[in-house]
């Protein structure tokens, strides 16, 4: 669904809203009744004030007068009930719609491939499930009822005032194409202003959410001065955004309030004159009119008003919209549920692009027994970690094949594939809650007496029971209360607690200090027993206790066999590295 710049209203966007009110229409006809009371209940006030005027007033009739005067009373009372009712459930239909947009959203965001969110800024998605959300809420509580609520009350004004006056109607009426002109053009306008506006509020949350995560880079490297720069010429865009609207506004109000005044006095002059000379006019009814007209435009401006609200409202659903016709999640066809996995896993020809022609893996084909720990090396770049990203299928390969137990993985369910495979990462992202919930990550059938059996079966529990509070301590954003060390041990008892038949371990000790090494080494030791593991190496220890070392180079496979059989090769790839930078390790 692409961009709707220069349209005023877009109504295929607008049925496909309106659909998500399906499950609370009967809120929505109690709304809908209240505004038609309420409608009804202003054009009556105008009625029998002319009446309190010309019977009670004019006539010097004291009963009349109080008689229409009990019946104001009674409207207005009425008016601020239904106001009320109609207020509430309009309301209250928005934040159900958008509560149900927001779910809808963040569950199909769930079950994007990683490479959408590798090309999409996270500023960007957070502006769309937040504030866009946020902003198409607006269409229920200030806009769309709103407006349909002005247009009813003012065909309900127009008709007293024909049945009332048709030549005074008609003076209204001459005036009247003005404003409506002036309010199409204004709403157009609007539409492509608050298209910009909200570009260039999502570019501001992009850019705020990046500098604030990196803080840390900007002062290291002193681009603080730099940084105030970019941010204060994105502000200037979003400044200017803003301006637009607000110069449309200060155009349009002012043309709003001539016309209105126009026909006040046209209407004062006509209706005097003819006062004056005849019946036909009275004090009353000039009164009356005086009010339906500012009932009849009064509404039209607000309505220019509450359509920016609406078109604001539009543009975001247009974007949130957007992402939720995105076509981006893996296949999920499977049908397979796993069980008594035993973890053998075979790459057959694998091909695989990030990029559509420029091929990461060419060809890749490897086998791992059941228990068996494979450790693949390589340079930077050689497709080591695309690997394991393909396993556990967060990208779908160009061509070939990946079995698990023989079983094409395309054919199993995609939460039991994953079940059965445990990933610890160099870079270990733990989330602002407690350690036992890092862990466990709320899952209700690991318990907290298990996470610290497991935590003492591989040798941290000490460590976490150090930490104030222990397994219920609070690591805050990103742990950043914990050391890469401590991180990367909350990640192996991460692993080893989901109880996996495959074990992925991704450059997980390239970063760690001594003292946490040697707690790794033992928890690697622990959690690779008797499950087929598959290590990204770095340190030594591991590669040369791999049942078998796979080289890779420029997204293929150059050497495979035991650390004792690669040394042996005359000028082998794997032999260079160690001599190179494994020797150095074990030196140091």
């Amino acid at each position: 669904m692409g961009e709707t710049k220069g349209k005023a209203f877009d109504t295929q966007l607008f049925k496909r809203l309106l659909a998500f009110t399906k499950p609370y229409r009967s809120r929505l006809y109690i709304a809908a009744a209240g505004a038609i009371i309420l409608s009804v209940c202003a054009a009556l006030r105008p009625y029998f004030l002319k009446n309190a005027i010309d019977l009670g007033i004019s006539q010097r009739s004291a009963t009349d007068l109080f008689f229409y005067l009990r019946l104001m009373a009674v409207v207005l009372v009425g008016e601020v009930v239904f106001q009320l009712m109609f207020i509430y459930f309009s309301n209250w239909v928005g934040q159900q719609v958008i509560k149900d947009i927001r779910v809808k959203l963040f569950d199909h965001m769930l079950g994007f491939k990683m490479q959408y969110f590798d090309k999409s800024a996270v500023g960007r998605l957070v502006t769309r499930a937040v504030g866009d959300i946020e902003t198409i809420s607006s269409i229920f509580s200030q806009g769309l009822f709103m407006i349909i609520a002005d247009l009813l009350k003012m065909s309900v004004v127009l008709g007293f005032m024909f049945y009332e006056s048709w030549r005074l109607t008609l003076i209204v009426l001459a005036v009247f194409p003005i404003i409506l002109y002036a309010t199409r053009v204004f709403q157009r306008a609007m539409k492509i202003a608050f298209e910009e506006v909200r570009t260039q509020v999502s570019n501001l949350n992009t850019f705020v959410q990046e500098r604030v995560t990196g803080m840390k880079i900007v002062q290291i490297f002193n681009r603080e001065a730099i940084e105030h720069k970019k941010f204060n010429a994105i502000n200037n865009k979003h400044r200017d955004a803003w301006n637009k609207t607000v110069w449309y506004n200060s155009i349009f109000f002012p043309i709003a309030e001539i016309c209105t005044a126009v026909t006040i006095g046209l209407i004062v002059w006509y209706g005097g004159l003819k006062a004056a000379q005849s019946d036909i006019v009275t004090i009353g009814l000039i009164t009356a009119f005086i009010s339906y007209i500012q009932m009849l435009f009064t509404p039209l401006r607000q309505i220019a008003d509450k359509f920016n609200t609406l078109q604001m409202g539009m543009v975001a659903a247009n974007r949130v919209f957007t992402i939720l016709d995105t076509e981006s999640s893996i296949t999920n066809t499977g049908t397979l549920e796993l069980n008594d996995v035993k973890g053998v896993i075979d790459f057959k020809d694998v091909h695989f692009s990030y990029v559509p022609g420029e091929e990461v893996l060419k060809g890749i084909s490897l086998e791992a027994a059941a228990g068996e720990t494979i450790a693949i090396v390589g340079s930077t770049g050689a497709g080591k970690s695309t690997i394991i990203n393909l396993l556990s299928r967060f990208y779908e390969i160009d061509s070939g094949q990946i079995l698990l137990d023989g079983t094409d993985i395309k054919d199993i369910k995609l939460t039991d594939l994953r079940k059965e495979i445990a990933v610890v990462l160099q870079d270990v992202f733990l989330f602002a809650d407690t350690i036992l919930n890092n862990i466990t990550l709320q899952d209700p059938s690991i318990t907290e007496g298990e996470v610290i059996e497991s935590a003492k079966a591989i040798g941290v529990h000490k460590f976490i029971s150090s930490l104030p509070d222990g397994y219920h301590y609070n690591v805050k954003e990103r742990g950043s209360m914990l050391s890469s060390g401590q991180r990367q041990l909350i990640a192996f008892l991460r692993a080893y607690v989901s109880n996996p038949s495959i074990l992925v371990l991704d450059e997980a000790t390239s970063s760690v200090d001594s003292h946490s090494e040697q707690l790794i080494q033992k928890a690697i030791k622990k959690i690779t027993k008797g499950r087929t593991s598959i290590v990204i190496a770095h340190r030594l220890a591991t590669i040369k206790k791999a049942d078998q070392i796979i080289v890779m180079e420029k997204g293929k496979i150059i050497e495979q066999g035991t650390h004792k059989e690669l040394l042996k090769k005359e000028n082998g790839h794997y032999r260079n590295l160690y001599e190179v930078q494994f020797m150095q390790a074990e030196a140091s």
